[in-house]
């Protein structure tokens, strides 16, 4: 046994075999994690609310939270035995109550832009009865507002010729305030009253259309400028995403529950209420999130595979979502905050000295996926400061920003630009401000950028421009794949954005969120000639450390051109969560994660003519091996299992599925994937 963990423990060249896409620096295929917990990543003199060196439950460190002067996290606070019921300590603000006059005065401009809105157009009924809401609103917050609305949308809409005298307080106002009071103007009565009274208004909407001639102080160049020079030295870039750390992960409760996050202990399969189906192993199990033993388990694999044992990576990017998925009941300030202050701490003493580059996810906030935008003014426009003010404070505290990243990290939702030192610029963005569930981005959504998230990208990218410099652009929250998860508009403005300083200022674009190993061209003049002279960038969309829904647990390693910033090679590891419960039963050995592929050699002998052993994996790439997908659908087969890390729960791709992943890998926006591909496909999770 002591032979073949020193085998393990072994360079693949010490054995006489080399992983594809291998550089100078040996790879190792595979790494096989102590069974113990390794009290070792934490910091010397760390305690523990109970025993680290037991294994019937997750270890539960005493964390002190480095910005926040005195502040400890009780056990209480994670433990899985005290799940809240409520959160009764944060504050929940409440916009303050409106006068009268004011609700008088939004009624008349809400019916008003209504009546202007092209959605209602050719559908008279439909206006009048959105219409009809608002003034249903506007009579019961304040019924004496009612008559003089009456008075004001008359002389607007030019219904009558003696509007004060017929529709005032003294006349039908008082009536007509009456009846929208108590009907059912949505419905059937609504119908009747508008059939009856008024020449109605109401289409739907069309898109938005985008009006960029002021967006933009700069045209493109046109020649566009030299493209740097590769030099062939090659830069080691980690990738994380989506860790869902789940403190509150119970080893032995229900891991096969009808709602997800299960091993939990208040979780139980309608099934089977009493007893357990399925027992949560120790390290993880598909319809969970990380547990502790996991997440240190990925963090102590990860520099041996990758060789950056004594050298740490040259930097790290983290595509949002620390915090477990847990329902808004279950979730507070202190627990978010907890979980920003544990996992930085670690990422900080595991990963070596590079910096880490991270982004908020939707579910790195309190209430989860909301951000509140700046136009809303007052307190309303701040109650999320918090957040940013402490993610700031601990990426200024672990030394990964200079002092003018994290004062714009303050003031603009937690997105930062820094310039490296090897002139590469990070542009970080929180990618909640086009997040469909995000309640606040539905304020002014015909606005494309009601947040200012969009303007100041805008603004980093032109000074980006000017001074020649290459960026790389990281979120959370895809702009297209299928386009289930950002709203239109927004995201079509970014992609406006993104083919203005394509190809010669942004180099690549990395998201999290779908938990999934997926990919998106961007292409010019808004995807209408998808050709590979037409591929400007590509959108890379990392693996999740969790390994919910039906998952295996992954991250992934780029070769980067310190010349170029282009990605030369992507080496992807996973571990399969099927083999976990197996683990239980024994301290010596912990989840094995496995070098899964090379992007380069597994896709880059399918392309038309090969491809060359130095050019870059870029969007011409990846539009290539699109049209190679076209004429194989084999290699959609190959896409769609490492799609799912690997996972023994991913089903097969074919016919329209098929055709579906090569119309996604074409959508860099929610509007060209909902516009040209069928829906269904764009997720392997079940």
């Amino acid at each position: 046994m002591w032979y073949a963990l020193a085998l393990c423990a072994l360079p693949l060249a010490a054995l006489g075999a080399k992983p594809p896409g291998t550089t100078a620096t040996a790879l190792l295929s595979e790494f096989t994690v102590p069974g113990a917990f390794p009290t070792a990543a934490f910091t010397k003199g760390q305690k523990f609310y109970n025993n680290p060196t037991q294994t019937a439950s997750q270890v539960q460190p005493i964390v002190v939270d480095p910005v926040e002067t005195g502040v400890t996290y009780k056990l209480a606070l994670t433990s899985p035995d005290t799940l809240p019921k409520n959160n009764t300590v944060d504050p929940h603000p409440l916009p303050p109550k409106a006068s009268d006059d004011l609700l008088l005065r939004q009624a008349i401009a809400q019916i008003i832009a209504i009546s202007e809105n092209p959605i209602f157009e050719g559908n008279t009924c439909a206006q009048c009865q959105a219409g009809l809401e608002v003034a249903k609103f506007l009579a019961l917050a304040s019924p004496g507002s009612g008559p003089a609305l009456a008075v004001e949308l008359c002389f607007h809409f030019n219904f009558n010729s003696n509007c004060g005298t017929m529709f005032s307080i003294l006349g039908l106002g008082s009536v007509i305030t009456q009846v929208v009071a108590n009907a059912n103007v949505g419905g059937y009565d609504g119908q009747l009253l508008c059939n009856n009274f008024i020449n109605g208004l109401c289409p739907l909407p069309p898109a938005t259309p985008l009006n960029l001639t002021s967006w933009f102080s700069k045209p493109k160049p046109n020649p566009l400028p030299a493209p740097k020079k590769p030099t062939g030295e090659r830069l080691k870039v980690l990738h994380m995403s989506d860790f869902h750390i789940d403190p509150r992960y119970a080893t032995g409760t229900e891991a096969n529950c009808t709602s997800t996050p299960c091993c939990r202990k208040n979780q139980f399969n309608t099934g089977s209420p009493n007893t357990t189906l399925e027992h949560a192993p120790r390290f993880g199990a598909f319809r969970c999130d990380t547990p502790m033993a996991l997440g240190l388990s990925a963090l102590e694999a990860i520099p041996p595979l990758t060789g950056t044992q004594d050298t740490g990576f040259d930097f790290t990017i983290y595509t949002g979502d620390l915090v477990s998925h847990d329902p808004d009941n279950q979730l507070s300030r202190a627990y978010v905050e907890y979980t920003e202050s544990l996992l930085y701490t670690l990422f900080r003493q595991d990963l070596g000295s590079g910096p880490v580059y991270a982004v908020l996810g939707n579910h790195d906030s309190y209430n989860q996926a909301q951000d509140a935008h700046h136009a809303l003014g007052g307190a309303l426009a701040e109650q999320f400061s918090w957040n940013y003010d402490h993610v700031a404070a601990l990426w200024q505290h672990e030394q990964w920003l200079p002092e003018s990243a994290v004062e714009i990290a303050r003031q603009h939702y937690a997105a930062f630009m820094v310039k490296r030192q090897d002139g590469l610029r990070i542009i970080s963005l929180n990618t909640d401000m086009w997040y469909k569930a995000n309640y606040f981005n539905y304020i002014d959504l015909d606005q494309p950028d009601n947040s200012g998230m969009l303007r100041f990208l805008t603004d980093e990218l032109q000074d980006a421009e000017d001074a020649g410099d290459r960026v790389w652009i990281i979120g959370h929250v895809l702009t297209g794949w299928d386009g289930s998860n950002p709203l239109v508009n927004p995201t079509d403005l970014f992609y406006q954005i993104v083919d203005r300083y394509s190809p010669h200022v942004i180099a690549n674009i990395f998201f999290g969120h779908t938990h999934e190993d997926q990919a998106m061209i961007y292409y010019a003049n808004n995807a209408t000639d998808m050709t590979a002279q037409n591929a400007l960038t590509t959108g890379w969309i990392g693996p999740s450390i969790t390994p919910i829904t039906n998952l295996n647990s992954g991250f992934r390693l780029y070769e980067v051109d310190s010349g170029t910033f282009e990605i030369v090679d992507a080496h992807t590891w996973r571990a399969d969560v099927n083999a976990f419960p197996e683990l239980d039963s024994q301290v010596a050995f912990g989840p094995t994660y496995t070098y899964e592929y090379s992007t380069r050699e597994t896709y880059g002998p399918h392309i038309a003519g090969g491809w060359g052993a130095s050019d870059p994996l870029n969007a011409t790439f990846w539009h290539l091996l699109t049209e190679a997908m076209e004429a194989d659908s084999s290699i959609v087969s190959t896409f769609n299992t490492l799609q799912g890390k690997t996972s023994v729960m991913t089903k097969p791709c074919t016919g329209e599925c098929a055709t579906a992943k090569i119309c996604y890998l074409r959508s860099g926006s929610a509007a060209i994937a909902k516009q040209n591909c069928p829906q269904g496909f764009g997720s392997v999770q079940s």
